[in-house]
């Protein structure tokens, strides 16, 4: 057993080492695939952060379309209004500043969209002679009055009772004699 190695040993010595070559090349293309694929998939996240992401991207509204979509769109404003009937604003509150000062004053303060400014008497003189009743269900329901002008229903606070919305009214009325 000495001596140089025969022709068939040298050939299957140099296919060995062929293949061994290939599969290491073979090898490391794989390792350096599975890196880029491993550090191209997003990280885990925190929960609570994936839950704040979803949140801001909700949808605003929806679009509904035919019989189908009449139905979904009543039920979803029959479930707003429940939503907003089960929340009372301002913490239950029915004293008629405290409402004005959190809601109305941006509007009755400054006169925005021809609301009456409280305390100017000339501007209430007529809708007082109106009367409180009819100054409240305007304040409830919603009113637009002959020269255009826009009270939104509840002062845009769906929340607020009809109670502290009568409180409110009569507590400007008060302050506009």
């Amino acid at each position: 057993m000495s001596g140089s190695p025969s022709k068939s040993d040298q050939n299957f010595m140099r296919q060995f080492s062929w293949l061994t070559a290939g599969l290491s090349v073979l090898a490391v293309l794989l390792m350096v695939l599975a890196y880029s694929i491993y550090s191209s998939i997003p990280k885990e996240q925190d929960p609570s952060q994936t839950k704040l992401t979803a949140t801001r991207i909700t949808p605003v509204g929806g679009v509904y379309a035919g019989d189908t979509g009449r139905a979904a769109m009543a039920a979803a404003q029959e479930a707003a209004a429940k939503a907003a009937a089960s929340q009372v604003a301002y913490g239950g509150s029915t004293d008629g500043k405290t409402i004005y000062d959190n809601l109305c004053h941006s509007c009755h303060t400054a006169g925005v969209a021809g609301a009456p400014k409280v305390g100017e008497k000339g501007a209430w003189a007529t809708r007082i002679a109106e009367g409180t009743a009819t100054l409240v269900k305007h304040a409830i329901e919603g009113y637009t009055g002959p020269d255009g002008n826009h009270m939104p229903a509840k002062g845009g606070n769906p929340s607020l009772t009809d109670e502290q919305v009568g409180n409110t009214v009569k507590w400007m009325i008060d302050q506009s004699k």
